[in-house]
């Protein structure tokens, strides 16, 4: 039980000596210092063994170690660890156990513990991942203004194959526009293709907003990827929401849970099979099922197909007269007085636009996008840390 003032010392020598009068009994001297009769006896027991002394605070550690490795059995693992620097616990007990099996070797937490103590293992940090630099994001008020897309979490049909949804869906009315299941790879050369589809059958958007993951966007310059920059051939802008925050798609990400819940619990046999439930249900969700963020319309009700028509071929990009322009060459570089200098792979075959800023310096554009900063006199190009559009 604690003591019931700060000045625990003086308490405790207070305690002996009304103890040591005998005027009071244990009982009521321990309930008038708020102690226990155990606290108490412990307290004049170490007094009349150690004097003043044994009233001072102690460590509450034990005095031995049932499981504590003796000193010859360090030596061991410490000798086995030298001469096998890159084994770990696990590995060095399996060697020795097979020399010495009648020991009692320790657990390997334990032999951990032992190289740890002596600086003989590496603790390696965690890394941090590295993502794409998000932008801003604009609320729609009209539809085609942003569409969303995504991959819905993977998962497996009857027969064990691996299904992963991509989904296409128009902010403002919340319009499914695909549903698409995939397989295990969703590299851009399989998403291409959908997304050609989708343009054709309903036009080109403003802008698509997606995470920061491949194959939307890239850890190069302004967060690029192939599909993105195809995307700003087209007139598309590139909406990508903060790493670690899907919520910032909630309109996409509400969609996912009612599409898991009504196609995927249990999921079909076959992928194709699966790829019928997600037709009926997109056919449902857009034409059927009313919205009540829409005040209970349905998402058909609002949207009509952008007036944009898909182009049957890519206009080249145009950059005012006064800027220097370069194309990217197959190895992600653009050529300037004699060097290579490194842009992004995503933009090779491209031209890029510099625009003068000051001596020396130039805003690197692609399109309507500023990308980065080139310093001519270091040849290196500094990101711009937001992928803006320009005025």
């Amino acid at each position: 039980m604690p003591w019931k003032v700060s000045c625990v010392m003086d308490q405790r020598m207070k305690f002996i000596s009304v103890c040591l009068a005998g005027e009071e009994s244990m009982a009521e001297l321990c309930r008038r210092f708020g102690i226990s009769r155990k606290t108490g006896y412990k307290l004049l027991g170490r007094y009349e063994r150690e004097g003043p002394a044994g009233l001072e605070n102690r460590s509450c550690a034990p005095h031995h170690l049932a499981n504590a490795i003796g000193e010859e059995m360090q030596c061991l693992l410490l000798k086995a660890r030298a001469a096998h620097p890159t084994w770990g616990p696990r590995k060095l007990l399996a060697w020795l156990q097979r020399t010495n099996p009648g020991a009692g070797w320790p657990a390997p937490s334990t032999v951990g513990d032992l190289l740890r103590r002596h600086g003989l293992v590496v603790v390696r940090r965690r890394r941090h991942r590295l993502t794409a630099t998000p932008t801003n994001l604009q609320v729609p008020s009209a539809a085609n203004q942003v569409w969303c897309a995504d991959f819905k979490g993977w998962f497996p049909t009857g027969n064990g194959r691996r299904c992963t949804p991509l989904t296409v869906t128009d902010a403002h009315s919340r319009y499914l526009l695909r549903c698409q299941a995939l397989g295990l790879r969703t590299s851009e050369a399989l998403v291409h293709p959908i997304f050609e589809a989708t343009f054709r059958e309903y036009g080109v958007p403003q802008a698509i907003r997606t995470d920061n993951g491949p194959p939307f966007a890239s850890l190069g310059l302004g967060g690029l990827s192939t599909l993105a920059v195809w995307w700003i051939r087209l007139g598309i802008t590139p909406e990508r929401i903060a790493p670690g925050h899907p919520e910032h798609n909630g309109r996409h990400e509400r969609m996912h849970r009612t599409l898991k819940a009504e196609t995927a619990q249990p999921p079909a046999h076959t992928r194709q099979a699966q790829q019928r439930r997600f037709d009926a249900f997109r056919q449902e969700y857009n034409e059927l099922r009313p919205h009540e963020a829409l005040s209970q319309q349905t998402p058909a009700q609002l949207y009509s197909p952008s007036p944009r028509p898909y182009p049957s071929r890519l206009e080249d990009i145009a950059y005012p007269d006064d800027w220097e322009t370069r194309a990217v060459r197959g190895c992600g570089q653009m050529k300037w007085a004699g060097h290579d200098v490194r842009i992004t792979a995503a933009l090779v075959g491209q031209r890029i636009g510099l625009e003068p800023v000051n001596d020396g310096l130039w805003r690197i554009y692609f399109a309507h996008l500023a990308l980065g900063l080139f310093d001519e006199r270091t040849m290196r190009v500094n990101p711009i840390k937001e992928l803006a559009k320009t005025d």
